[in-house]
């Protein structure tokens, strides 16, 4: 490594923007002054109250002078530079880190700033080099100005030309329509929204010493009310608050939203309400998409798109965990059209007639349903005979209740398999709860994976999994027919499989070599 921080080609050096050590040290002393209220109300206890607030800030403004002199010393022992080759962050006072990322191994540049950072029109940047595994972080730049983060952006992905055909001028895929929003509320978030929204009045109430008064204000709203409405008011009133902040997150999340294709063959998707997001994918790395249909918005007959590419790290902290998400869930048709815009294609490859399975298929799905529904029927009547009659009326309801269900969810499931080869993509569907339609590029198959239990022998059916290094790494063809499943992967995939095939005659085929023989002098 030719140079280094105050050496001969300082000039190459940059420092980070001085605003850094303002906003770092503000955001540390919002964390502090927020955990600072319930620590003071519980010092308080039997000394004044006055007492304990006096402690706390004494600690936080302790606290704070440290936090100044340590982000200081950061700042000025923190310097990046951008060669023709490779990356270089060097930082730290007593722990020195020097890291240093080849540029041909450089796969995202993406920019994020809070609501603080926007003000101070500063943003972070994270380089990663999109593996998986080795437990390599990005290298980040925490804090630089926008303008200094988008040129950091264009210049690590400038690649010397892009997909072949791609047009060279910018091109908007998708920009944010305010009627999506409707989707919003039929998210699986809403329960878990709502019952966080319970669980942290619940919390509070108790850092203040007033769970109890909580709780008995809530019993006195339902004094005259039977103890089954009380629970179904409760949980209309937790759907309701869990939709309420699930438009919230939509509006934070997507807000702005825009999809684009850069110069050079890139795809750039900006988002955020109150923290900006600024995600790039290059195209070279894109393997095929995935329409992601929850039932609440596969009901509502809309769809997700997500990238199927190699590089994308599946857990990169809370804000990055989602770099795959190219647009929030739309109208089908909207999805489809987007879906053939990213992959270039002029018609949608997830909008193809699929194979129908066969019904055997269905009957596996059948049965599991009913055995699902059926064992705590089973568990409910027999602790029933052995207990309390109660629970046999108990049992009863749950097998009405819940065996229709299942039938539904199976038949729907079974209606959902399907797969099929469009141009240059292989396309399977499978899932109730969660449908996904995955096109991927069938040059990115690198192998199929051949699985049969012993039901689906009898059965005549088989798994077939497409294993490639994009996405998951696997996607599979669910309770395929045993002939045509390894016909398909013979064809979609040429050559990979076909060498581990045995052709065998059909009847027809046999009886005339068994005639030809017969005939033979």
């Amino acid at each position: 490594m030719s140079g280094g921080p105050g050496g001969a080609d300082d000039r190459e050096w940059r420092r980070l923007d001085p605003r850094t050590v303002l906003v770092r040290v503000a955001l540390f002393g919002g964390v502090l002054v927020g955990a600072a209220l319930p620590v003071a109300f519980g010092l308080a206890g039997d000394r004044p109250l006055w007492q304990a607030f006096a402690w706390v800030a004494a600690a936080v403004a302790l606290a704070l002078g440290a936090a100044v002199v340590a982000e200081t010393v950061r700042f000025r022992r923190t310097r990046y530079r951008v060669g023709p080759d490779r990356v270089e962050l060097h930082t730290g006072l007593l722990v020195v880190q020097r890291r240093s990322l080849a540029r041909e191994r450089v796969r995202s540049a993406d920019l994020s700033a809070n609501p603080l950072q926007r003000v101070f029109g500063l943003v972070k940047v994270r380089v990663g080099t999109g593996e998986h595994s080795g437990g390599e972080s990005p290298l980040e730049l925490d804090l630089v100005t926008r303008a200094e983060g988008e040129r950091l952006r264009r210049e690590l992905l400038a690649r010397s030309a892009g997909p072949s055909g791609a047009p060279d001028g910018d091109d908007t895929l998708a920009a944010l329509d305010p009627r999506w929003i409707r989707f919003a509320p039929v998210s699986f978030l809403v329960p878990a929204l709502g019952g966080a929204a319970i669980g942290a009045v619940m919390q509070v109430s108790e850092w203040f010493g007033a769970q109890g008064k909580v709780i008995h204000w809530i019993g006195d709203r339902f004094q005259d009310v039977s103890l089954a409405w009380m629970i179904v008011d409760l949980i209309l009133l937790a759907a309701v608050t869990g939709a309420v902040g699930a438009l919230g997150l939509w509006v934070e999340m997507w807000w702005n939203y825009r999809l684009e294709r850069e110069p050079g063959g890139t795809l750039r998707v900006a988002r955020g309400l109150l923290t900006t997001r600024s995600v790039s994918l290059e195209e070279r790395r894109l393997r095929g998409v995935e329409l992601v249909q929850p039932l609440g918005v596969r009901l509502c007959g809309a769809a997700r798109v997500d990238a199927v590419a190699t590089g994308l790290a599946q857990d990169d902290g809370d804000k990055h965990a989602d770099l795959k998400n190219l647009l929030p869930a739309v109208e089908r048709a909207v999805a489809d059209r987007v879906a053939a815009q990213v992959l270039r294609e002029p018609e949608p490859p997830t909008a193809a007639p699929l194979t129908v399975h066969p019904r055997a298929a269905r009957t596996r799905r059948l049965r599991r349903a009913l055995w699902a529904a059926l064992v705590p029927v089973v568990v409910l009547a027999v602790l029933g005979l052995l207990l309390t009659p109660v629970l046999l009326y108990v049992a009863a309801g749950c097998a009405v209740v819940l065996t229709p269900i299942a039938v539904l969810f199976a038949l729907d499931a079974y209606r959902g398999l399907g797969h099929a080869v469009s141009g240059a993509y292989l396309v399977t569907r499978s899932g109730t709860l969660r449908r996904a339609t995955v096109a991927l590029q069938r040059s990115g198959v690198i192998g199929w994976t051949v699985r049969q239990s012993y039901f689906q022998r009898r059965a005549g059916l088989l798994t077939l999994t497409a294993t490639t290094a994009a996405g998951t790494g696997a996607y599979d063809i669910l309770d395929a027919g045993e002939s045509e499943g390894l016909t398909f992967a013979a064809g979609a995939v040429p050559d990979l499989l076909a060498p581990f095939l045995e052709t065998k005659p059909v009847r027809g085929e046999r009886e005339a070599c068994a005639k030809r023989v017969t005939d033979a002098p």
